[in-house]
């Protein structure tokens, strides 16, 4: 966590510098956004459905996970599933690009990566959504998408909006960028489908439980190994996320005892900066892993994550797709 995001969190007082900034950057966001609920700006349709899973803050909440949840419940009630994404800082020099669980980070990015070896599902990414969608449907006979991150892309039209929130840090101090961490007002949630929270959430909240699995060796000659057995042992614990300190929670949980390495989210990792001069094992997220996968790393795990979510929320997402959507949704696009 970086200085401007760790004061966003605990409610610095020199982020007061920032709100005129704020003010002007949510002000343009209404425009915007009005901009395409009046129809000034194109909003643009697709023959399937489209949900949306987003946020309101910069930074990670758990929306991939949660992406990948969705697309194993819709495929198994019966829909054949496809994902778009941005290709967070995917240096491909053509947009947009499918994407395989062996295709480079570095070209379409590290949670598109992850995805597509999670879903076994298509996946296009592209940071024009429209054009990512268009593609997706020109590769694969998919009757439903979902879209990780896009809520502020209004160009696509969506039938439903998830938004996920992380129930440690909420939404901080609620100013929206630069002082605070909101792409949004707070009052957004009002006009989506569905609010998840990453922890216990409140009145009309879905909660999601994260579920650590058993450590894969990043050497694919080696086999996974129980969270268990790293009990009491010292391990170098390495995050590149949006919040590290729930990736670190989930192992001292394990009984790890940890030497905490964080770098910043989507950060592209050179061999080096997993070289710590001694031979301590080295846990990792999966969406780090995509990136270190070819070091020829050493006593080098990761830990996959699943979650759990409540029968009330599959069945909810499963009306609103049969009602077509919801009025939220119509509005929002």
């Amino acid at each position: 966590m970086n200085r401007l995001e760790y004061s966003w969190y605990h409610r610095s007082p020199w982020l007061l510098l920032l709100t005129p900034v704020s003010l002007v950057y949510c002000g343009l966001s209404r425009i915007r956004r009005v901009l395409y609920q009046t129809g000034l700006l194109a909003r643009h349709k697709v023959p399937v459905p489209v949900i949306i899973v987003g946020n309101l803050t910069a930074g990670g909440t758990g929306k991939t996970p949660l992406v990948t949840w969705l697309v194993d419940f819709l495929r198994a009630s019966g829909y054949r599933p496809g994902v778009i994404a941005r290709g967070y800082k995917g240096r491909a020099r053509h947009m947009p690009q499918p994407v395989r669980a062996d295709s480079d980070p570095l070209n379409v990015g590290d949670e598109a990566v992850l995805l597509a070896g999670r879903c076994g599902c298509p996946v296009v990414v592209a940071p024009d959504r429209v054009a990512a969608a268009r593609a997706l449907l020109e590769q694969d006979e998919c009757d439903l998408m979902v879209c990780d991150d896009g809520l502020q892309h209004y160009a696509l039209e969506r039938d439903i909006e998830i938004v996920v929130i992380d129930g440690d840090r909420r939404f901080g101090n609620e100013f929206c960028l630069p002082a605070g961490p909101l792409r949004e007002p707070p009052g957004r949630l009002t006009e989506v489908d569905l609010v998840v929270v990453n922890g216990s959430g409140g009145p009309g909240e879905y909660p999601m439980t994260m579920l650590a699995g058993r450590a894969i060796s990043l050497d694919q000659g080696i086999g996974p190994r129980e969270l268990a057995s790293f009990d009491r042992e010292s391990v170098h614990a390495v995050a590149g996320i949006g919040n590290p300190a729930r990736f670190f929670s989930r192992l001292r949980q394990a009984g790890m005892r940890l030497e905490e390495h964080v770098f910043p989210d989507h950060h592209v990792y050179v061999a080096a900066d997993l070289d710590f001069g001694d031979d301590r094992p080295v846990v990792m997220t999966e969406k780090d892993a995509v990136k270190c996968r070819n070091f020829a790393l050493k006593n080098s795990w990761y830990i996959p994550v699943t979650i759990e979510m409540k029968a009330e929320f599959g069945a909810r997402v499963l009306d609103l797709l049969a009602r077509g959507g919801s009025a939220a949704a119509a509005v929002a696009s």
